[in-house]
């Protein structure tokens, strides 16, 4: 790529266009760019996400927030071995939120799980939080569900089980060369044990430099209020959307 064309792309993408020497050699600030970006994106997927931190966050703004855990017991390891047991509850959380549906069901319940990046959640996931909970009008919303080693489906049972209309999960992306700190919003209609990612949707790269709390609130807000007249979150809710704009 050319020089010309090169420097406005870069004022407005972190992506690598370029890798800009001529020769077959990769230039030495390249390579340590690149390493760092790395080396980042690795401390992310095994940074352990601060859970009491936030707890409290949640608390000071007088909400209610439980703390949980996935089925993995062996650490970061097997977190990232065995996807299959960060989708599923231990059996003490489990029973845990057991007690609490006795109470009665309200109508959101946001889950935050470190995911693949705690960073994500630990800089992104109350400031986010409070954007969408400010246009939450006529919404009745729950306990804010932490959950560490967590995996998207987690939330499936956590939203059964207090018996949630729809569960908002703030996760940890996977990170990538650009940002090791991006975080995402999956919005599911009528959680249960067995949903598919195709029964979900998907508000992603919310971070600095990538999509900005407000407007990434809108859009979560705007997937429930649509989830909510359609009766179905997922792919039926986006064919139901692309068919209006049409």
């Amino acid at each position: 790529m050319s020089g010309k064309i090169e420097r406005p792309l870069r004022e407005i993408t972190a992506a690598r266009l370029s890798l800009g020497a001529g020769s077959g050699a990769v230039s030495t600030q390249e390579q340590l760019r690149f390493q760092m970006d790395h080396a980042l994106a690795r401390d992310a997927v095994h940074a352990a996400m601060d859970a009491a931190l936030l707890v409290r966050g949640v608390r000071e703004r007088e909400v209610e927030s439980v703390v949980l855990r996935s089925a993995v017991t062996g650490g970061r390891t097997e977190y990232l071995r065995r996807p299959d047991l960060g989708r599923r509850l231990a059996v003490e959380s489990r029973e845990m939120l057991c007690e609490i549906a006795s109470l009665p069901a309200a109508e959101v319940v946001f889950v935050v799980a470190d995911g693949l990046s705690a960073l994500a959640v630990d800089r992104h996931a109350l400031g986010l939080m409070d954007a969408v909970r400010e246009r939450l009008d006529g919404w009745t919303v729950g306990p804010v569900c932490v959950v560490t080693q967590g995996r998207v489906a987690v939330g499936d049972e956590i939203g059964e089980l207090l018996g949630a209309k729809v569960v908002v999960m703030l996760i940890g992306e996977r990170p990538g060369l650009s940002a090791a700190d991006s975080l995402g919003v999956y919005v599911t209609w009528e959680p249960r044990v067995g949903r598919m990612d195709a029964e979900r949707n998907c508000v992603s790269n919310v971070r600095d430099g990538g999509l900005g709390y407000v407007e990434a609130a809108e859009r979560v807000v705007g997937l429930m209020r649509g989830a909510k007249a359609l009766g179905a979150s997922g792919v039926r809710l986006k064919d139901a959307a692309d068919s209006k704009l049409l």
